[in-house]
């Protein structure tokens, strides 16, 4: 039976970039970084999770860069995470309080804009 979502994918212009992003500003660790065709595989684990991203783009869906992420990243304390991004230069909001929980939004260097989501 399916037992988790191994990963999602990341549309990205620039795997480079966006790979210095993601381990430097975010703290993801490389799990996978390999050629595949005209571009590279690559694989990223988030610390304490089962599912990672992959920064890939396949061809002919290049119009998903710069778009939103359907989905969320979740963090404990989402005013610590917030400040530690700041400080990393993240592109991010302040934290907004709502019913349901406490969200805000950043962007990576392609413009793709994400959520994380707290307590």
């Amino acid at each position: 039976m399916i037992k988790h979502l191994k990963f999602a994918s990341i549309p990205t212009s620039d795997q480079e970039r966006a790979l210095v992003f993601w381990t430097e500003k975010m703290g993801f660790k490389v799990m996978t970084d390999q050629p595949m065709g005209k571009q590279r595989w690559i694989e990223l684990g988030l610390p304490g999770a089962q599912t990672g991203v992959v920064l890939f783009t396949p061809e002919g869906h290049e119009d998903r860069v710069g778009t939103f992420f359907n989905g969320s990243f979740h963090c404990d304390d989402i005013d610590h995470t917030y400040r530690q991004l700041i400080e990393r230069g993240v592109e991010i909001t302040a934290p907004e309080k709502q019913p349901w929980g406490t969200f805000s939004r950043f962007r990576d260097p392609d413009g793709n804009i994400f959520i994380l989501s707290g307590r």
